[in-house]
């Protein structure tokens, strides 16, 4: 008789309960909100009067040697996060449409950070439009992207190498933090070499640790670069060539002039995608043949064109590549060492006619 009075008691206990789990789960949220409107109010102003601040000088009258030293010991941070703070501050100063959308919380500060780095008279209300569309998560590649396509290629390439850098820090537990900044074909090679060292690496577990994460299989790959003096580096770097410009395998976006002007050897191989931007074909522009390829012709040539002997041979490019610059199946024959030499020097050697 009492079973379906407990029975309405008990979902009646979990229905409250259910309650005020939401309520707090609500509340909660409510009360996050609050707080990083606040904070993001707050560190807003913090950024404006950190620059006011620097171009004050109040901080030498305190003994520091600048103000980011001052500001570091005030807030407790690092001196790198307070120079940041300064830079972006000063260039708010300059830029008025930038700087009232981030006073108004229209532009966060993530976003005014990665902008100030780029922003001009002529492009900065595109890039606040371009900022208003694009998550923060995702501003930076966007920018690059922009970049890409708006910067006249020479001047973006002389760019990217004065902004290059390598810094490092000792962190409290006594490991070395690397910082780069390198350009994208140099940054891709790096990321191919470290990945494909990674992957030719034999994988184990340390003592009762899971297995190692790719973070510290790409650490390992560093130490073992390193160990064998980083010589040989034979990891390969897909390129991606559109109609509305280059990118590399992961999206990086990369000038043109940049693909153009890659050495013969280079460790580069170019993907060409049609105009709905499928890929249609991978060629490699780099002189040597790769396996697939001396597969091919020693397939299909078999011995010396030229004299028919079987053995040094070697695959000529027709026409040379110095003139091509490509290496293709179609374009490539065997010919033994003696016939490939005369074939070059009688192409070196002014024509009789």
């Amino acid at each position: 008789m009492d079973t379906p009075t407990d029975t309405r008691t008990t979902e009646t206990r979990d229905a409250t309960e259910t309650n005020d789990t939401t309520e707090t789960t609500r509340s909660r949220a409510d009360r996050l909100r609050v707080l990083a409107t606040s904070w993001s109010r707050a560190h807003r102003e913090l950024i404006l009067q950190a620059a006011d601040f620097a171009d004050s000088g109040e901080w030498a009258l305190e003994g520091f040697a600048t103000a980011a030293h001052w500001l570091a010991e005030a807030a407790g941070v690092e001196t790198c996060t307070t120079r940041e703070w300064i830079r972006v501050g000063r260039a708010l100063s300059e830029f008025h449409a930038t700087a009232e959308a981030f006073d108004s919380g229209e532009l966060s500060y993530s976003k005014a950070r990665a902008l100030t780095r780029i922003l001009t008279p002529e492009n900065e209300f595109e890039l606040l439009e371009l900022a208003a569309t694009t998550p923060a998560g995702e501003i930076r590649r966007a920018l690059a992207n922009w970049m890409t396509q708006n910067y006249d290629e020479a001047e973006l390439a002389e760019y990217h190498q004065a902004q290059r850098s390598v810094r490092h820090r000792v962190d409290p537990d006594g490991m070395i933090g690397f910082s780069m900044r390198l350009p994208p074909t140099t940054g891709a090679h790096l990321i191919a070499e470290l990945a494909r060292t990674a992957a030719c690496a034999r994988r184990k577990r340390e003592g009762h640790l899971e297995w190692p994460t790719l973070a510290q299989q790409y650490a390992d790959a560093v130490e073992d670069i390193l160990g064998r003096g980083g010589g040989g580096l034979q990891a390969e770097i897909v390129l991606h060539v559109r109609g509305d410009g280059c990118t590399l395998d992961d999206g990086t976006p990369i000038a043109g002039s940049v693909v153009e002007g890659l050495a013969p050897d280079a460790f580069l191989r170019a993907m060409i995608h049609d105009a709905e931007g499928r890929p249609v074909n991978v060629s490699a522009r780099r002189r040597h043949p790769d396996a697939r390829q001396k597969r091919l012709v020693k397939e299909r040539d078999r011995v010396c064109i030229d004299c028919g002997r079987a053995d040094l041979l070697e695959y000529d490019h027709d026409p040379e590549f110095a003139r091509s610059r490509r290496t293709l199946v179609d374009e490539l024959h065997l010919r033994c060492a003696p016939c490939h030499q005369a074939r070059h020097r009688e192409m070196a050697s002014p024509s009789d006619h």
